[in-house]
């Protein structure tokens, strides 16, 4: 009678060093889920589709909504171009007189970065977004406005989560529009001692 419950202790205890390991492949899989942006698939809506097969181009248009896990983009041209490793690229272009639309969850945090500008550039090989002409960068805590910057060349790097603001516009972006504002400006609120923010 003893050995059958020795056995069965070791039994139990198999069975939870088994569940414990599957529950944390759970967890460490579901924290990597944002660095994974890029590895999803590319759910795009549109009015219209131009699709050259031959090229690897697709050109949509017409209140375009691109989805790619957590990360958004909206405009009314988007065009996506996937090189021969399977890497996609994007250009977003607005309606006149209105901005392209950018926005993604930061790596484990209840945090959004959120972007809007003239001209919006995805690279999926370095996963790196370039927001230009006209460009405003936020970061959302929640619900909350945190942080908001501008200028006319904003580029956010996904896997650093680091981003460059520059007053001058890159050689072939859009000159800027109305704005003659030659200046970086930027809004900061203080993070608190101890706070999620990284």
């Amino acid at each position: 009678m003893l050995q059958l419950k020795h056995s069965n202790i070791r039994a139990l205890t198999s069975f939870a060093s088994l569940s414990l390991a599957l529950l944390l492949a759970v967890v460490q899989v579901a924290a990597s889920d944002e660095k994974a942006d890029r590895d999803k698939p590319m759910n795009i809506e549109a009015d219209n589709l131009l699709h050259d097969e031959l090229k690897q181009v697709s050109v949509f248009t017409g209140h375009v909504v691109l989805t790619k896990g957590t990360m958004v983009m909206r405009g009314d041209r988007i065009e996506i171009r996937t090189d021969a490793d399977g890497y996609q690229f994007g250009v977003i272009l607005p309606e006149s007189n209105k901005r392209a639309f950018f926005r993604q969850k930061r790596e484990g945090l209840d945090e959004f970065m959120e972007g809007e500008a003239e001209r919006i550039e995805y690279d999926g090989r370095t996963d790196r977004v370039s927001l230009l002409g006209r460009a405003v960068l936020r970061r959302y805590n929640g619900a909350k406005l945190n942080d908001e910057m501008s200028g006319q060349t904003i580029v956010y790097d996904n896997v650093s989560e680091r981003f460059t603001v520059d007053a001058q516009p890159v050689k072939g972006a859009p000159a800027g529009g109305a704005s003659t504002n030659a200046r970086v400006r930027a809004w900061m609120t203080p993070t608190p001692s101890g706070g999620a923010t990284k």
